[in-house]
């Protein structure tokens, strides 16, 4: 008996009640799905934007873009040793960004992609999925934009599905399932837009924003 096939509309309804899925191994064919008894989150008004970061953001000069690269995140996500990302999940949110409900923000230094998030929106919650860095602190940097993005365009929930050192640093917190499931209805209630908010004209727009906020 053949297990059943992964819609994009089933795993819409994975996320809305709080789960997600993973698979073992990159060659591993198989997917499971993920409720964590504890769940990261960034606080959107908390993402801790350190002097060095909000630094290296004046100076160096690189580029921002929203969905223009969104396999090429995808890809370069899965593109370490040890990955969760199989040919199903990839096609899985493939579909999802072709449907409008998976985005991704990219980090460019001239005409190469150097750093870049991606992830799931329902309603008011971003579900943020993977990221990656080919330069110095060019995730931290997709990240600040990232949230900035979520802020601009109403979200209420920022899923980091689990809280590393990493996170930590940049002011991600963990929360009981229960808050999380809270917190997850009350965003799923809301609306949110991930493409209307325009890129914003220069590095030190997000720095003050975020600064504001923080």
């Amino acid at each position: 008996m053949t297990d059943p096939v992964i819609t994009p509309e089933l795993l819409l309804n994975a996320y809305a009640a709080g789960i997600f899925p993973m698979a073992e191994t990159r060659d591993d064919p198989d997917v499971f799905w993920v409720d964590p008894r504890r769940r990261g989150i960034f606080p959107l008004n908390g993402f801790h934007l350190s002097r060095s970061l909000a630094r290296r953001m004046r100076r160096w000069p690189h580029g921002i873009s929203v969905n223009r690269a969104f396999a090429d995140v995808v890809d370069a996500c899965a593109d370490r040793d040890e990955t969760w990302i199989n040919a199903e999940i990839r096609r899985l949110y493939m579909d999802l960004h072709r449907m409008g409900h998976a985005h991704s923000l990219e980090v460019w230094e001239g005409e190469a992609l150097v750093g870049g998030v991606y992830g799931v929106t329902l309603g008011a919650a971003f579900f943020g999925e993977s990221m990656f860095s080919r330069r110095t602190d060019a995730s931290k940097i997709a990240l600040a934009y990232l949230v900035d993005r979520l802020r601009r365009g109403g979200f209420r929930l920022f899923d980091a599905q689990f809280l590393t050192p990493h996170l930590a640093s940049l002011g991600a917190i963990e929360v009981t399932r229960a808050e999380y499931h809270r917190r997850l209805e009350q965003a799923l209630a809301g609306g949110g837009d991930f493409t209307g908010p325009a890129l914003p004209a220069n590095p030190q727009d997000v720095v003050q924003r975020i600064a504001q906020t923080s």
